[in-house]
């Protein structure tokens, strides 16, 4: 391994040291900001640590065909205390940033989505409710009007034809209808 080659590497993992500082501290905020339940904390450490040795050894493999050292973890214990002593508040500072926007975001497309499309969606749905009940009461008004009118109309008919009712026998449906009718009649206007 040549001179160049360490160096690389000792480069490398001071940069996975960094890279391993601020995912430790995205990982804080998160969940934080998302306050997981207690049970759930063993499973994000071991999310992050599975994503923290993949990517060490990925810059492995690349900065030396995954060859372990001594100088490797001295790089990457240098880059973490680079890190926490340096950058760690601007790293967290620029999550919650990213939080906010991301939360702001949200509640824009949510707002939008609300009035633009289910908003109009209930008024419409109101006015029509209210158009036909509207509607409804006009019908009902105007058939209560129609049967007051059309009731001395039909007495005048059954007196003419009360004489006729002597001599013809009138059908039993044809009775029943009219005392049906007649039983309507009287629900309808007798309140």
């Amino acid at each position: 391994m040549t001179l160049h080659v360490q160096f690389q590497t000792i480069f490398m993992m001071f940069l996975s040291g960094i890279a391993i500082g601020a995912m430790f501290d995205v990982f804080r905020v998160l969940s934080g900001k998302l306050r997981l339940p207690r049970w759930t904390i063993p499973l994000v450490d071991m999310m992050y640590w599975i994503v923290a040795t993949i990517l060490v050894f990925r810059l492995l493999l690349y900065s030396n065909e995954g060859q372990v050292r001594i100088f490797i973890f001295l790089g990457m214990g240098i880059g973490v205390c680079f890190y926490f002593a340096f950058l760690t508040n601007m790293v967290v500072r620029f999550t919650l940033i990213l939080i906010r926007i991301i939360v702001a975001l949200y509640r824009f497309i949510a707002k939008t989505v609300e009035y633009i499309l289910i908003k109009p969606i209930i008024g419409l749905y109101r006015l029509t409710v209210i158009i036909l009940g509207f509607l409804l009461a006009v019908a009902i008004f105007l058939y209560r009007i129609v049967l007051q009118l059309l009731y001395p109309l039909w007495r005048m008919l059954l007196w003419m034809t009360r004489p006729v009712h002597k001599y013809f026998v009138m059908p039993v449906w044809l009775k029943k209808l009219m005392g049906n009718i007649i039983t309507i009649y009287r629900r309808l206007f007798s309140k």
